[in-house]
């Protein structure tokens, strides 16, 4: 089965999926957090959606797939950061935390293997 959109690629429903996760824990922040820790989590994790959205339609030439690839691994490790402060903020507990954070190693796994081999990508 050949993929036609970003929206089919597994990865692109994980990160998906996570970014309205935090969409939806973010709710629960403190309202003095509103535009730095709240926007911030929700720009990354959005990112890195938009970013391989970005990547999968310029997999045609490896070097912009790869670097789009990388900028959605950068918006990963971001949001990882984002959780690390809300957990030691006391905004979400550890269980939550371990999950999310977990998901989004799972994600950057997924992102190293694709720009590890574009050719297989590429259309």
């Amino acid at each position: 089965m050949k993929i036609r959109s970003h929206k089919e690629l597994d990865t692109y429903k994980l990160s998906f999926s996570l970014a309205m996760q935090i969409f939806e824990l973010t709710k629960t922040f403190p309202k003095e957090e509103k535009y730095s820790l709240t926007d911030q989590i929700r720009r990354s994790s959005r990112s890195v959606c938009a970013n391989l959205a970005e990547a999968f339609r310029k997999r045609k030439y490896p070097k912009h797939f790869v670097s789009k690839l990388s900028d959605c691994e950068g918006e990963a490790a971001e949001s990882q950061v984002w959780l690390d402060f809300a957990l030691e903020c006391g905004y979400l507990d550890k269980e939550k935390y371990n999950h999310l954070y977990q998901q989004y190693e799972n994600v950057i796994g997924k992102l190293v293997n694709m720009s590890l081999q574009p050719e297989k990508w590429i259309y």
